[in-house]
């Protein structure tokens, strides 16, 4: 894809959006970073632990033959940093939650690094795509806030992301990118600097979206890291550095991403059909995106070019990591508001 038609496509979501991303200025995202930087050292010493490592077989009690393949590429988060046991990772809770679903074994291989930005996601696929086990069935993407506190230009952002989806997919496997999370949710950033992190994320996320979507693959707007629950108990839902999400984040966060996950392999007990109760709708695809950074926990698929569909998947509660049993639905009530509450 050209430079040009990537900063076209961005153009035409931020337009939905209501604002061009240019608008935030150099100087604006300068602070911005410096800030992030001031708030990581602030709280915590802007330490985590080390992400553990959680690659392995889950779900053994489906057998060990004929697993479903699934891989986690990204930065920290996708690695899983700021808990100290592997089953607390978002890989080993979506692996143990797909296991669940399909009633099949789930190998998970993590190449996610910590501080990576979309410029180390042509390493990780070919690392990935290097192992002599074979394609993923599946591939899980969680990158983005790293682009945004290091003043990655956008366009130059979506294009290596669209560049590992599209070689990702070419392979064979299904993708499912969870966008840029909203960094306006960390709790020593304050005002006016909240509103810039908000801003340049939500922006990002939609970006990321249209490009993804057009390479045939899925996105779950990861937003406020997921929905009201972090705004409402930040101390709970980030971890002990007040950064990376906490054992309770991280798990609303596979909560989130695991139908979407699932509904890529077909194993979903839902379609994708629309349903409009659930505020579901076919919308121009920078449009889907738009509305998909707002609201955390959307997920947006191609419809028909230029058409996505917007979909808004039942949650359901997430098995304990290793453990196979049954995935609950959670109760009605926790499906995402369609307001962001205010930090």
């Amino acid at each position: 894809m050209s430079r040009a038609r990537v900063a076209r496509r961005i153009a035409a979501g931020a337009a939905y959006g209501g604002g061009s991303i240019g608008l935030l200025g150099v100087a604006a995202v300068g602070l911005l970073l410096t800030e992030m930087q001031l708030a990581k050292r602030s709280v915590g010493n802007g330490t985590a632990p080390l992400p553990p490592v959680s690659d392995g077989l889950y779900g053994r009690s489906f057998g060990t033959e004929g697993p479903l393949r699934l891989a986690l590429l990204g930065d920290s988060t996708a690695a899983g940093q700021g808990v100290r046991r592997a089953g607390q990772t978002p890989g080993a809770l979506l692996a143990s939650g797909l296991a669940a679903v399909a009633e099949r074994p789930v190998v998970l291989r993590n190449v996610a690094l910590s501080g990576a930005r979309s410029d180390d996601l042509e390493r990780q696929v070919s690392l990935l795509l290097a192992q002599p086990v074979g394609v993923p069935d599946v591939c899980v993407i969680m990158i983005g806030a790293n682009d945004v506190t290091h003043r990655m230009p956008p366009t130059e952002s979506v294009r290596h992301l669209a560049a590992a989806v599209r070689r990702l997919r070419t392979a064979g496997a299904e993708v499912v990118v969870g966008t840029c999370p909203d960094l306006g949710t960390i709790e020593p950033v304050y005002q006016p600097l909240r509103w810039l992190a908000r801003r340049a994320s939500r922006q990002l996320a939609a970006a990321q979206t249209i490009v993804v979507v057009e390479q045939g693959a899925r996105t779950v707007s990861l937003g406020d890291l997921l929905g009201p629950e972090f705004a409402a108990n930040p101390r709970e839902m980030f971890g002990v550095d007040n950064f990376h999400p906490s054992a309770e984040g991280y798990a609303t966060a596979a909560m989130a991403v695991l139908p979407t996950l699932c509904a890529s392999l077909g194993v979903w007990p839902e379609t994708d059909r629309l349903e409009p109760a659930r505020r579901e709708n076919i919308l121009p695809v920078a449009k889907a995106a738009a509305e998909a950074a707002k609201e955390a926990g959307t997920e947006v698929t191609g419809a028909r070019a230029p058409w996505a569909l917007l979909k808004h998947r039942r949650r359901r509660r997430l098995p304990v990591a290793g453990d196979a049993e049954a995935v609950k639905e959670e109760p009605a009530d926790t499906t995402p508001s369609t307001e962001t509450p205010a930090n």
